[in-house]
């Protein structure tokens, strides 16, 4: 029987908050930082998942206490998502057809039917899958003075989101590729995507936000509020 990985990248600066830590550090409405809130979100879907944290090397903030898993590991962060997602997998003892779902460390919000949907659909699609949003507003194409020069068709058009899963085997093999031919990739689909693979777009919910600026913190909170209200029983 095949094993669920979890990695989940934190070793980010955060920078565009404008805070005293890490992002991930900052907390949400009952004081517990977002940290915990995605791992608790994550462990609530896959109890018996084995974690992965990338963290920095210099994180002074950290607390075991926030991790739910009973079989978790903490790996080096890297100076970019890449990275850190590629000492995970060097770090882990995965066999080749493990599923492996890589999860922004900054969406807390993420519900467990979107994470189970997720999973069905790298489990069994070659290529993996990811979750995704289809576009829905008109599209502006800026030029470098930040004015609109064209209007860009959105059919087709889709947001990443995260968790994005595939196979351990496929998700190195696009990732040690990617960086022996130096391509800096933002998220593992296009890694893979750039093998010739096809992953699966799952369509996820709109409230999978992931936390950036200032303001998304209170929307966070509001948005996990809103779900716990309308479901009493678990998300």
């Amino acid at each position: 029987m095949s094993q669920t990985w979890l990695i989940v990248p934190a070793a980010g600066q955060g920078r565009r908050m404008g805070a005293d830590k890490p992002k991930q550090y900052l907390t949400l409405g009952d004081e517990q930082p977002v940290l915990a809130h995605t791992l608790a979100r994550l462990h609530s879907a896959f109890p018996s998942a084995r974690l992965v944290l990338c963290l920095d090397t210099d994180d002074r903030w950290f607390s075991p206490r926030w991790v739910p898993f009973t079989d978790w590991q903490r790996v080096a962060g890297g100076s970019e998502r890449m990275d850190s997602v590629l000492n995970a997998l060097h770090a882990m003892a995965a066999d080749d057809n493990d599923v492996v779902m890589v999860h922004d460390v900054a969406r807390p919000c993420i519900t467990t039917s979107d994470l189970q949907a997720l999973y069905q659909a790298a489990a069994t699609h070659p290529a993996g899958a990811l979750l995704a949003m289809p576009v829905a507003d008109t599209m502006k194409r800026a030029d470098d003075q930040c004015l609109s020069t064209q209007t860009e068709p959105r059919d087709g058009l889709w947001h990443a989101l995260t968790p994005q899963g595939f196979r351990y085997a496929l998700l190195r093999r696009a990732l040690e590729t990617a960086r022996q031919q130096q391509t800096l990739v933002t998220d593992e689909a296009s890694a893979v995507e750039a093998l010739g693979e096809c992953p699966q777009l799952v369509s996820g919910r709109r409230d999978n936000l992931k936390i950036t600026h200032p303001d998304d913190l209170a929307l966070a909170a509001a948005i996990m509020a809103a779900q716990a209200a309308s479901t009493p029983g678990g998300l």
